[in-house]
């Protein structure tokens, strides 16, 4: 039986994207807390085969464990084809559930998100995507999709950014919407840029537009007006991503299937829209209209008057 080095390998983008840091930070404080050294290898891209190069480089080193942070899901079935023999515990969005794979529900987080903007009157609420190629993204757009088609209302497709604030203030400059329209952007450094391009544009959060990102960053409650979002608990993730590794190595245990976390509720203080805002669309454009059959929202109070609401973001293991 191998020697063990009490190590274990960390494959993750070379990003200064919020997420990503801060898996790799809290998992890095879980790994430390149980004794055990991680040894952190960046990928210069998200490509299946940068990755798999990357997790052999680590296994070179005779790391106990491997645990990925992955922006692609495609770069996982390119590392288990690898011939393992330590446990592999990765971090990554998907619909499909792998006893592998550590995971916070994209996918409902952005339900909630656009349930809230529903619930509040809009009947058009656009969405800012991320990469195309980012699973995280895939998911938030999936739940974006679904939620809009139970609720009978139209999805106008989608742009993309790219994660960052400057792709967000780009997309704004030539985003379609109108006072009483809403929009879910796919991360807050997005909604942060796309917030200021409103503004320039003469269109006010909340006052014309409802605006709903996705993370909640620690900026994300001094910005004016603070900015409504869906909260990710990483602390948590990051514990039972190390949780996953234990099992494999101290009790040398299989890894379950799928072992839910309780939901996390972040509640953010926001401004109703005034009644006219809400309606300004139907009377400014008409040809926007509400899908046939779909009866049409209670309208909120008119005014500013402060509401609290909150926004699912539940972290699951799959």
């Amino acid at each position: 039986m191998t020697r063990r080095t009490r190590t274990i390998g960390l494959v993750n983008p070379a990003v200064a994207d919020f997420g990503p840091t801060s898996i790799a930070m809290h998992f890095t404080i879980a790994a430390r807390a149980s004794r055990y050294s991680v040894d952190a290898a960046q990928t210069a891209d998200a490509a299946p085969a940068t990755v798999r190069a990357t997790v052999e480089g680590l296994l070179r080193q005779r790391v106990d464990a491997v645990v990925l942070i992955l922006t692609d899901a495609a770069a996982l079935e390119a590392v288990q084809a690898l011939d393992l023999t330590v446990p592999l515990v990765a971090v990554a969005a998907s619909a499909r559930r792998s006893p592998h794979v550590v995971s916070i529900d994209q996918y409902r987080g952005a339900r909630a998100a656009v349930r809230h903007l529903a619930e509040l009157g809009h009947e058009r609420v656009l969405h800012l995507a991320g990469p195309a190629q980012a699973s995280d993204a895939t998911e938030r757009e999936r739940g974006w999709r679904d939620e809009l088609a139970e609720r009978r209302l139209e999805a106008v497709e989608p742009l993309r950014g790219d994660w960052s604030a400057r792709s967000g203030y780009e997309v704004g400059e030539r985003l379609d919407v109108a006072a009483g329209d809403a929009v879910f952007v796919a991360n807050d450094q997005m909604a942060i840029g796309l917030m200021s391009a409103l503004r320039h544009r003469g269109l006010e959060v909340p006052r014309d537009v409802s605006l709903v990102g996705f993370d909640d960053i620690p900026e994300a409650a001094y910005l004016y007006p603070p900015l409504t979002t869906v909260r990710q608990d990483f602390a948590a993730l990051g514990t039972m991503m190390m949780q996953k590794v234990l099992v494999a190595l101290e009790e040398g245990g299989e890894p379950t299937v799928d072992t839910p976390m309780p939901a996390q509720a972040h509640r953010a203080r926001v401004r109703r829209a005034p009644r006219e805002s809400l309606s300004a669309r139907s009377r400014a454009k008409p040809g926007r209209r509400r899908l046939a059959g779909r009866p049409r929202s209670a309208a909120p109070p008119a005014g500013l008057e402060p509401a609290t609401y909150g926004l699912e973001g539940r972290c699951s293991i799959h």
